[in-house]
């Protein structure tokens, strides 16, 4: 896992003055990207660099996921708080002809004009463009040589802020500005989860903000989601069986990084029409589209696990942490439906089904339920500070749920299946019982 998380963000995939990552690469040294970025990438791997910053305690993980954030919350955010789906990999050259990389290749005249003398070498240097050039005659910014070793001097901070400002006067890549009920729900969940472990609080409230928009702009008035969305036509089509999927995990992961119970309520709500319009009664599993939607020859099922999760997938882990967030086991029963049906799938091909398994390992494993009650914000930042991919979190604001039953403020508390350890009351005894 580390070689691959130090590898992505050291080569060219990774944007070394801006943040964020491009689609994959087209060399078998990952130097050179297809320069097209898209939402559900930044999604996904703002995830798991935040839980290779947990498991590892490696900043340089912490690292790589701010300043994805900051990619997206200042180059895809729109108005009102919705993200955009993508930015194209052409831009215009000075030639005036579209080109691919044109915005974010560099030579090292331009790299020392604009950083300063004072610095000029020492940033050649730490961008590798001391080094052949790695792209038609010139230079894609790239660790590639110094993998995993990101840590950035005052000097060569000042120097990428300057590139960047430089970059940003250039004539910059399409923005494709549809914003995506399914890709904006990933985005919202991973944003969530990675405020809460990286103690950002701006960027919670930047998840609840987009996550608060689609709730606006995204529905019909009757509360059918909506697929997508743009300034010009608002919203259209009939979201699909992902969409809800991706809302119910992005609401859940918004209750456990804010403590406000009206998210649960959200994930509660979609989680129904999901299961009220998708659902197939005689084999189990979520079709593709509802039964609301265009009646084709066959519904199909999004099964399998790729660059983007697959509704069932996603749904099984959803639905799994709903349940035990809520007490409600139809969720639960819906889940494991899901498994049975696709788990046969995963074990002739594991990796197209990586979601898909995490879901198995929920189901097998069992998830601890975690509580804590009053106002303990140094207990609730004990199990932030951990990676407990099996564990969900209720604090905060009392909703509805087993959970809360008979739990007194100032404590926290560790269950399985609801029933619970003795109370903690020092983040040591909390600790203690996490391990």
């Amino acid at each position: 896992v580390e070689t691959s998380l130090d590898a992505m963000a050291s080569g060219g995939m990774y944007d070394h003055l801006g943040g964020g990552f491009a689609r994959y690469s087209v060399d078998d040294h990952w130097v050179v990207p297809h320069f097209e970025k898209m939402l559900h990438d930044q999604a996904g791997l703002l995830k798991l660099y935040v839980h290779g910053h947990q498991a590892t305690g490696h900043d340089r993980y912490a690292q790589v996921a701010a300043e994805t954030v900051a990619y997206v919350l200042r180059d895809l955010r729109q108005p009102g708080g919705g993200i955009a789906s993508a930015e194209d990999a052409d831009s215009i050259a000075p030639d005036g002809e579209s080109a691919e990389g044109e915005f974010y290749v560099f030579t090292p005249d331009q790299v020392r004009e604009v950083v300063g003398a004072e610095v000029a070498d020492e940033a050649v240097e730490y961008w590798e463009l001391d080094r052949p050039a790695n792209f038609e005659g010139r230079w894609i910014p790239a660790r590639t040589n110094h993998r995993g070793e990101w840590a950035r001097t005052p000097a060569i901070e000042r120097a990428r802020q300057r590139l960047l400002d430089h970059r940003s006067t250039r004539p910059r890549p399409g923005l494709d500005d549809k914003v995506l009920t399914e890709w904006n729900g990933l985005w919202v969940a991973a944003l969530a989860e990675a405020g809460a472990a990286i103690r950002r609080q701006d960027w919670i409230d930047a998840a609840a903000g987009t996550a608060q928009f689609l709730l606006d702009n995204l529905r019909r008035d009757d509360g059918r989601w909506l697929r997508t969305w743009q300034e010009q036509t608002g919203a259209k089509h009939l979201a699909f069986a992902a969409d809800l999927a991706a809302m119910v995990d992005a609401f859940t992961r918004l209750a456990e990084a804010t403590g406000s119970a009206r998210w649960i309520d959200h994930a509660r709500s979609t989680a129904d029409q999901l299961l009220d319009r998708f659902w197939d009664d005689a084999q189990g599993g979520l079709f593709t589209t509802g039964d609301d939607g265009e009646q084709l020859v066959v519904r199909d099922k999004d099964l399998q696990d790729g660059a983007i999760p697959s509704a069932n997938s996603n749904a099984a882990v959803a639905l799994l942490r709903l349940a035990a967030l809520s007490g409600d086991d139809s969720y639960r029963t819906r889940a494991e439906s899901i498994l049975r049906l696709t788990g046969g799938l995963a074990a002739e091909s594991p990796a197209g089904f990586g979601v898909l398994l995490a879901a198995l390992d929920l189901h097998h494993r069992g998830i601890t339920e975690i509580v804590v009650a009053g106002t303990r914000d140094d207990l609730v930042d004990v199990v932030r500070d951990s990676y407990l991919p099996n564990a969900v979190l209720a604090w905060g604001e009392r909703y509805d749920s087993p959970l809360w039953h008979e739990r007194s403020d100032g404590a926290a508390y560790v269950c399985r299946d609801y029933a619970c350890g003795l109370p903690a009351s020092d983040a040591e005894t909390l600790r203690a019982q996490l391990r």
